[in-house]
C-alpha cells in the first residue's frame, strides 16, 4: 500500500521556482526600461523578486496613484 508520499501530486513536485532577481538587476534590464524610477523606489536593496512581484508593486502603485 502506498504512503502518502508515493501518492504526491506530481504538477506539484515537478514546478519549477520562478527565477529571482535584484533590484540592480531589474532596474538594468530592458523589460523595465520605461519603468526604471519605479523599481528603484519601489524595490528594496538586497532582496530578491520575480518577474510577477515586480509587475504586481508597479501595478499595485499605478493604480494607487490615480484617484
Amino acid at each position: 500500500m502506498p504512503n502518502a508520499k508515493d501518492t504526491a501530486a506530481p504538477e506539484a513536485t515537478a514546478k519549477k521556482a520562478e527565477p529571482t532577481y535584484t533590484k540592480d538587476q531589474l532596474g538594468v534590464s530592458k523589460r523595465y526600461a520605461n519603468r526604471r524610477d519605479l523599481v528603484n523606489v519601489l524595490l528594496e536593496d538586497g532582496k530578491a523578486y520575480t518577474l510577477a512581484e515586480v509587475d504586481a508593486l508597479i501595478e499595485k502603485f499605478l493604480k494607487g496613484a490615480v484617484k
